[in-house]
């Protein structure tokens, strides 16, 4: 009989990643096999995130819906991973002593163990053996014409904000042989976009036979791959955004003409409590050599409103960069306590309701530049990578540019799954456009 494995996965693209590598390091076991139906797992896994506030009470109201099922079914199995895991440790027990294991992201690896342990004490590890994990994780299974390939973990940044060095470790970097061999198994599996990720991924530094590689390194020489169609990477620091990464953009076309670069604030005083250790001045030199080596390169970020005692200048420098650059898309949110980090002990007297209107104030207008370039993509021919099947409408595929928009449009030949097709914008919607293959009867024949 078969064992059933459901993973819920929290947060971001690194969290993604792991649970993907969770399931195969656990599908290594035969009997064991994936299930969408929560109600028909023998095991449940939550891969959690801690990066925002209240990150750990989601994580409890949702291991409270799962004791109803452990009740049901005592042979369950469920498990805690991920940052929440890391941060909580043991306690978790104290308040849902019905979970069976802990483990952190460094130690997915050890889940099989964990699993099989009888005495629950013993089936936590939330320890940071980085290196021991990239050895321990098997052959790659594609699951689309996307991946993503883990290239460094951990940040050495210490952010003031941030509770990711305190759950993930310090930076480490992976060997390129494993990097190269789990592209080159991808390929063979009809994966044409890669994507390298890492909490810094930019950061990426690696002895190797005397020379010091970086992701440069990596993006040309994958570049050359036979295969590999384009190129992603997230997510970056500024601190990281050396000459030679912005110079492989000239001469290696796979690469992607987007990019996400965090700023956090335009302010330069928010900046130095947040510990980001550049300027706003930097940041747009960063900006203004990436659009001389790329100048279509559309770029997105992340923003903190409300930094503890943020001032009404201190915002209006944020809007003044973000007029600059013109941002393409942005994650952004009010700033949230992280326990343990050093900005969590700062005072706040800004109130609550005066963030919120300066996060609506810089959502609308990045929005705003978000729709004008997506209206001017209308009546361009965009080379396009088809990904599956549409999500609006079963009769059309969906595919992305570049930039990462979403593209609906009809087909006649399904074998263009996964291959860059050239696509003639016709409609700009909020979230998604709307095309038509171009020259399909002389280009994308069966």
């Amino acid at each position: 009989m078969s064992t059933k494995l459901y993973i819920k996965t929290y947060g971001c693209q690194m969290n993604e990643y792991d649970s993907q590598k969770t399931l195969e390091i656990l599908k290594q076991d035969p009997t064991i096999k994936e299930t969408y139906d929560l109600y028909d797992a023998d095991i449940i896994l939550l891969n959690t995130c801690s990066i925002r506030e209240k990150a750990e009470e989601k994580v409890y109201s949702e291991l409270g819906r799962l004791k109803k099922l452990k009740e049901k079914n005592p042979k369950l199995k469920i498990g805690v991973g991920g940052c929440v895991a890391t941060q909580e440790g043991k306690n978790i027990y104290k308040r849902a002593p019905y979970v069976d294991l802990i483990f952190g992201p460094q130690t997915i690896h050890k889940v099989p163990s964990l699993i099989k342990q009888e005495n629950k004490i013993q089936a936590v590890d939330v320890s940071f053996p980085i290196e021991e994990k990239f050895d321990s994780l098997p052959a790659p299974e594609a699951t689309g014409p996307t991946s993503f390939v883990s290239i460094m973990e951990g940040c050495s940044k210490y952010c003031s904000f941030c509770v990711v060095p305190y759950t993930r470790g310090d930076e480490v970097s992976r060997n390129p042989e494993q990097i190269f061999d789990e592209v080159a198994r991808l390929i063979e599996q009809g994966v044409s976009e890669i994507t390298f990720v890492g909490q810094n991924v930019n950061s990426y530094r690696y002895s190797f036979k005397g020379r010091m590689l970086s992701l440069s390194d990596l993006i040309e020489v994958c570049g050359a791959i036979e295969g590999v169609d384009r190129i992603r990477y997230t997510t970056s620091h500024p601190l990281d955004m050396t000459d030679d990464l912005i110079d492989v953009y000239g001469y290696v076309p796979q690469l992607v003409n987007h990019l996400h670069l965090p700023v956090q604030s335009g302010s330069n005083e928010i900046l130095t409590k947040m510990k980001r250790n550049y300027t706003r001045e930097d940041y747009l030199q960063i900006i203004s050599k990436l659009r001389k080596a790329r100048s279509n390169i559309k770029i997105s970020s992340d923003f903190i409103v409300g930094f503890p005692n943020e001032t009404n200048k201190d915002f209006q420098q944020t809007m003044d960069l973000i007029e600059k650059v013109q941002f393409d898309a942005s994650f952004s949110f009010i700033f949230s306590p992280r326990p343990g980090t050093p900005a969590s002990q700062l005072e706040d007297k800004t109130p609550p309701t005066q963030k919120k209107e300066r996060l609506q104030i810089l959502q609308d207008r990045i929005d705003y530049f978000q729709r004008r370039y997506s209206k001017e993509l209308v009546g361009t021919i965009q080379r396009c990578l088809v990904t599956g099947v549409s999500k609006k409408d079963s009769k059309q595929l969906q595919a992305r540019t570049e930039c990462n928009r979403v593209v609906n449009f009809d087909f006649q030949n399904i074998n263009i799954l996964g291959k860059l097709v050239d696509i003639n914008i016709i409609e700009a919607y909020s979230h998604s456009l709307a095309g038509k293959i171009f020259n399909p009867e002389e280009r994308y024949s069966a």
